[in-house]
């Protein structure tokens, strides 16, 4: 069939069915100005060859201009969402046959109402399509409403909510790997009977769903496993981080017997550095993302683990599927979830030389 296929021309088809070539390249474009007996009689001529246009070159052949934008959370260089962005640039770098552009929009995850008003400016700009790590899930609702009401087809990256029905989803399942990296501390605990959930918060609240739906699977996997387990949580103020020493100091002060704990977020590098500092050797401590401070605490010994889920195949993928939905007509997959990759010294390189680049 495939031999077949490269021997039809929409020419072909024309002769077939009696009708022109615009009348043949209209209907298989979806453009209107055909009568309904010509799109019919063309239609069942390409349902009896198995028709299937060559979308790239259509794709390429119409110099249609698509932008892109992006919404993430305010971050510095070297953070977890700077690996995002390179995996978007290298998207956009390997579809610029199809003249997409890029632009991105940040907001303040602790700061209330700044996701909202990222989105306005946004839907100003009537963008092609949009990806978006979600924020508070009603902030994010009146956002991707209005984009509905647009048509506009938009992408949830790192953070997930269903119901809300995203063209796709890349990153992953969190209260999956909550639950996982439960059963990893309850390993580096042994003995121990009292840990400590790190988190970074403002104003009582959460930077991301992702840092909540982890803590929702840990607390789990805790509850179904060892109950007995006292676990203690503090919070550490993503505003005050010049208060972020004097609350470890106090904490340790008050619970000295607490020898191992897990952060949620990706900077796992504060309590490392700060158990660097102290020299203290004998603290467990386990984290997300491979941030260039979380790999030097990792291979200082002052971080035991690291959780990592490929941000750059995220932010590639993100793009790739809406050239893919949008340029070349092709079904995506709606929900695709990263490895839940355990990070160790001894794994460390292998992994950045699989993924480094990607």
């Amino acid at each position: 069939m495939e031999k077949q296929q490269e021997r039809i021309r929409i020419k072909d088809i024309a002769q077939m069915a009696g009708v022109s070539v615009g009348t043949v390249d209209r209907v298989l474009h979806s453009r209107s100005g055909v009568s309904a007996s010509s799109r019919m009689k063309v239609e069942e001529i390409l349902q009896k060859l198995n028709y299937q246009p060559n979308m790239y070159a259509s794709a390429l052949a119409s110099n249609k201009k698509y932008r892109f934008v992006y919404l993430l959370p305010s971050h510095n260089e070297g953070d977890y969402w700077t690996d995002v962005e390179h995996g978007m640039q290298q998207a956009v770098a390997r579809f610029s046959d199809f003249n997409v552009s890029l632009s991105a929009f940040y907001y303040d995850q602790y700061e209330s109402g700044a996701f909202t008003e990222a989105g306005m400016h946004i839907l100003d700009e009537q963008p092609d399509g949009v990806i978006l790590s979600p924020a508070i899930e009603e902030e994010t609702e009146r956002f991707v409403g209005r984009l509905q009401e647009a048509g506009i087809p938009y992408v949830f990256i790192d953070s997930n909510i269903p119901r809300l029905s995203p063209l796709a989803f890349y990153g992953q399942h969190a209260r999956r790997s909550g639950y996982f990296a439960a059963r990893m501390l309850r390993l580096l605990s042994q003995g121990q009977t009292e840990i400590v959930i790190f988190r970074q918060i403002n104003e009582g609240h959460l930077g991301s769903n992702q840092q909540l739906y982890r803590e929702e699977g840990f607390y789990e996997y805790m509850k179904e496993h060892c109950p007995e387990l006292k676990m203690w949580e503090l919070n550490l103020y993503a505003k005050q981080p010049g208060e972020d020493a004097s609350r470890l100091d106090e904490f340790f002060a008050a619970h000295p017997d607490v020898k191992c704990g897990i952060t949620f977020n990706s900077k796992a590098y504060i309590i490392g550095e700060y158990m660097q500092r102290h020299g203290r050797t004998d603290f467990h401590l386990m984290g997300y993302d491979l941030l260039r401070r979380n790999v030097a605490c990792l291979k200082a010994g002052s971080i035991d683990f690291i959780i990592a889920q490929q941000p750059t195949v995220q932010g590639y993928n993100s793009i790739e599927c809406l050239c893919n939905h949008l340029i070349l007509r092709k079904k995506v997959k709606n929900c695709n979830y990263m490895p839940i990759n355990l990070i160790t010294t001894e794994n460390l390189d292998f992994y950045f030389d699989t993924h480094v680049n990607e």
